[in-house]
């Protein structure tokens, strides 16, 4: 299997409490990644992207919890 469709499984396993936790810890390391690439680039840039990708995911799970689907 791809990451991606492991990435999305392991989410359907986390509560609304978990997945916010992991939101503001991604969102953190998101935030560090960028200054390390504004700094020295990173030696792979796309590392970003895909975990800006992840972080969306997270978040559009977290809306259709609260949304009750």
């Amino acid at each position: 299997m791809s990451k991606r469709i492991d990435f999305v499984n392991s989410l359907k396993e986390l509560n609304e409490l978990d997945l916010k936790a992991r939101i503001q810890e991604d969102e953190l390391r998101l935030k560090k990644l960028e200054f390390a690439h504004a700094i020295s680039p990173l030696e792979n840039p796309m590392s970003i992207r895909s975990l800006r990708k992840d972080i969306a995911r997270m978040k559009t799970k977290l809306a259709n919890i609260k949304a009750g689907a």
